[in-house]
């Protein structure tokens, strides 16, 4: 799967993806660390990727068509809980599942949107 991951993901999870198979962008250590919220969005959205962050501004996008969001929302959140809340949602789906699902994983409840196209 196509994953984009934000800037607050921990590198041991960028390593456990990459050793499933998952074809992995990271922007951290490159001219693009530091972008905003609307340009991790045209990458993400450009290159048909699951956004993986710890952003609840994204939110805001699942409505929008996209090839799925996880936001990992947590009250104490440190590098191992999110690793683990991270590896737990992408083996909840299928690629094909995530393509328009926003999932929140929280704490200890969790929240799914399926974006359906407007009808005209």
């Amino acid at each position: 799967m196509k994953i984009f991951v934000d800037e607050n993901i921990p590198a041991i999870t960028i390593r456990e993806l990459k050793m499933l198979g998952h074809d992995i962008m990271d922007i951290r250590g490159t001219k693009n660390q530091g972008m905003t919220d609307e340009d991790i969005w045209g990458i993400v959205q450009k290159g048909e990727r699951l956004l993986v962050t710890t952003d609840k501004g994204f939110i805001q996008k699942r409505y929008e068509k996209h090839k799925g969001m996880l936001i990992i929302r947590l009250k104490q959140p440190n590098r191992i809980k999110i690793h683990q809340k991270v590896m737990k949602a992408i083996s909840f789906f299928s690629e094909k599942e995530w393509s328009g699902l926003t999932v929140v994983m929280q704490d200890a409840f969790h929240s799914v949107w399926k974006y359906k196209k407007q009808k005209s």
